[in-house]
C-alpha cells in the first residue's frame, strides 16, 4: 500500500498513516503499545491561559483503556477563578486527534489535549475550548459557512551578549545569521510545534532586537496556516508551550509580553481569518474582497472595541497599542495597510504568472491562489486567552451576517491612507478608537456582552469572570501617569513579564 503521510513531520501521524482527525482509541492504544511509549499526558488550558499537565505512567492496557475512555478528575477551583470549591470537580478527557511524542520527555511519552466535562458528563459551559467550539458551532448555524483562522506569533528570546556581529537596533525584520543570533533556536521550535501538529506557514526574525545591559533581545515570529478555528487555537497554545521549554532548555528566557521595553518593538499576536464554503475560500469574489468578507470585517469594526478584554488581557498591552509604533489605535480597516486595525493583505490577485517569470524554464503554474486571502486583526497580544480571542473573533464576525448596515459600517470605516501622518489627521478625527486600559475594555465588554452571550457562546459567569479580572488592575489612567517614567514602566513589564 502507497503511503499518503510520508512528508508529515507528525511522528503519530506517520506510524499510523491516517490523518489525526481520524484517530480512535484503538490506534493510541497501538501506537503506544508499538512504540515503547511508557507515560501518558493529558495537558488543558486553565484560567491563566497555560497549559496544565497530568502524568500517566502505564500500568498494563487495562489501566490505559481506563484513562482514555473515562478521562481523570481535576479540581476546577484550583484551575478556574469561577469556580467554587464546594462544587470543584471536573473531568478531563483526552481528544486523540491531538495527540503527539513529548520532545522534551525523557521517558517516551505520548501527549493529549483534553475536553473539560462537568458532573453530569457534559462539556463544561465556561471552560476555554468549549466556549470557542460553540462560537464555531454558532458561526456555522448562521452563515452556513466555517470560520477558520491562524495566529502570528511573536516573542523576545533574550540571552547574554556574546558582543559578536552585533544586530542593528530595532532593524531585526528577516534578518540572517550572525547578525540574527536565535534562527536555529526557531527552526527547532518550528520543527517540534510541526511534530505536534502544528501547521506552520513560515518563520523569520521580526523587527525588535536591541541591548541593554550585557543582555540580548531578539524578537522573532512564527507564523501559522489557517485551519478551523478550534485547530488554530489549540496549535497556538502547544506551540507557546513548546517554545517555552526549549527556551528553558538551552538557558534562553523567552517572553510573549506585549510590551518589553519604552521605545522598542512591542509583540502582537495578530490572527488572520478566512471563511470557507464547500471547500472553497469565500473572501474574495472576482477577485476583489466579497461582501461576505466585509460583512465579516464589519461585525469586527463593531465588536472592536470588546476584542480587546479577550486579546490584550493586562496593563502592559495598551502600552503597546499607542500610535506610531505599527500598533492599531483606531477603529478601521484597509489594504495592505499597517496602521490599521484589521488588514486586508496582499492576496496573490496580480495578473502575471511569477513563477514563470522567476524561473523562465518553468510552463505556465495555473495555480489557484484564492485560498490564500485572509483578513488580519492587530491588536491582541501574547497576553490573549487563545481560545476566548478566538471565539470572540468568530462571534463579531458572525454579528457582521446579522447586522442589516454591515456594508455601510465596512464602507465608513474603510481606510487607506496611513492615519497616523499629520495631513490625515481629519480622517483620524472621524475614527472610534480602541480602549487605552484594561478597565476601559472592561466597560466596553459589559457594553456589548449581550452579543458574546448569544446562542450560549460564553457564559454569563465567563463573561463576569473576565470583567472582574479586567478591573482588578484598576489601570484606568496608568499609561497618562507613567507614559514618560521608564523606570515604572518597566517595573509594570517585568511583572507580567510571563504573560499567557
Amino acid at each position: 500500500m502507497e503511503q499518503q503521510h510520508t512528508m508529515t513531520p507528525n511522528k503519530v501521524v506517520a506510524y499510523l498513516q491516517k490523518s489525526n482527525k481520524e484517530f480512535t482509541k484503538a490506534d493510541i492504544v497501538r501506537y503506544i503499545r508499538e512504540n515503547g511509549i511508557r507515560m501518558v499526558n493529558f495537558m488543558y488550558p486553565a484560567g491563566d491561559g497555560r497549559l496544565k499537565t497530568l502524568n500517566f505512567v502505564i500500568n498494563d492496557e487495562e489501566y490505559l483503556d481506563a484513562i482514555l475512555t473515562c478521562g481523570e478528575r481535576v479540581d476546577g477551583s484550583s484551575l478556574f477563578p469561577f469556580i467554587e470549591a464546594g462544587s470543584s470537580d471536573l473531568y478531563v478527557l483526552p481528544r486523540f486527534s491531538t495527540a503527539f511524542l513529548d520532545p522534551f520527555a525523557e521517558l517516551p511519552t505520548l501527549s493529549m489535549l483534553c475536553t473539560y466535562f462537568n458532573k453530569d458528563g457534559y462539556p463544561l459551559e465556561s471552560s476555554p475550548e468549549n466556549t470557542l467550539r460553540k462560537a464555531c458551532r454558532a458561526f456555522r448555524e448562521v452563515t452556513g459557512m466555517e470560520f477558520e483562522a491562524m495566529g502570528e506569533l511573536e516573542y523576545y528570546v533574550i540571552a547574554p551578549d556574546t558582543g559578536l556581529f552585533p544586530a542593528t537596533d530595532q532593524k531585526g525584520y528577516h534578518e540572517s545569521a550572525p547578525y540574527a543570533k536565535f534562527n536555529e533556536f526557531r527552526t527547532q521550535c518550528m520543527a517540534y510545534i510541526a511534530q505536534a501538529g502544528g501547521k506552520i506557514k513560515y518563520g523569520h526574525s521580526e523587527v525588535g532586537n536591541f541591548t541593554i545591559e550585557g543582555q540580548v533581545y531578539e524578537q522573532n515570529e512564527i507564523e501559522f496556516l489557517p485551519v478551523p478555528a478550534e485547530e488554530a487555537a489549540d496549535q497556538l497554545m502547544i506551540a507557546k508551550w513548546i517554545i517555552r521549554n526549549l527556551g528553558y532548555k538551552l538557558g534562553y528566557d523567552v517572553t510573549f509580553a506585549p510590551k518589553i521595553t519604552a521605545g522598542k518593538a512591542g509583540s502582537g499576536l495578530h490572527i488572520h481569518m478566512r471563511i470557507m464554503k464547500d471547500g472553497k475560500n469565500q473572501m474574495l469574489d472576482g477577485g476583489i474582497l466579497s461582501q461576505t468578507a466585509r460583512k465579516a470585517i464589519a461585525g469586527m469594526m463593531e465588536l472592536a472595541p470588546s476584542i480587546t478584554a479577550f486579546g490584550n488581557t493586562n496593563p502592559t498591552s495598551y502600552f503597546r497599542l499607542v500610535p506610531h509604533q505599527e500598533a492599531p489605535t483606531n477603529i478601521c480597516w484597509g489594504d495592505r495597510n499597517r496602521s490599521v486595525l484589521v488588514r486586508v493583505p496582499l492576496g496573490w490577485a496580480a495578473k502575471s504568472d511569477m513563477c514563470r517569470i522567476a524561473n523562465p524554464l518553468e510552463g505556465e503554474s495555473h495555480y489557484d491562489t484564492t485560498h490564500k486571502q485572509t483578513v488580519e486583526m492587530r491588536s491582541p497580544d501574547g497576553s490573549a486567552d487563545l481560545y476566548q480571542l478566538i471565539a470572540g473573533l468568530a462571534v463579531a464576525c458572525r454579528h457582521g451576517f446579522e447586522m442589516e448596515n454591515a456594508l455601510e459600517v465596512a464602507e465608513r470605516t474603510y481606510v487607506n491612507v496611513n492615519i497616523h501622518q499629520a495631513e490625515h489627521a481629519d480622517k483620524l478625527k472621524g475614527l472610534a478608537q480602541l480602549p487605552d486600559s484594561c478597565e476601559a475594555s472592561a466597560d466596553c465588554l459589559e457594553r456589548q456582552r449581550a452579543l458574546f452571550e448569544q446562542y450560549g457562546v460564553f457564559s454569563p459567569a465567563m463573561i463576569d469572570g473576565i470583567l472582574k479580572r479586567l478591573r482588578s488592575y484598576h489601570d484606568g489612567n496608568l499609561r497618562q501617569e507613567i507614559a514618560d517614567n521608564r523606570d515604572e514602566m518597566l517595573k509594570l513589564v517585568y511583572r507580567y513579564f510571563h504573560c499567557g
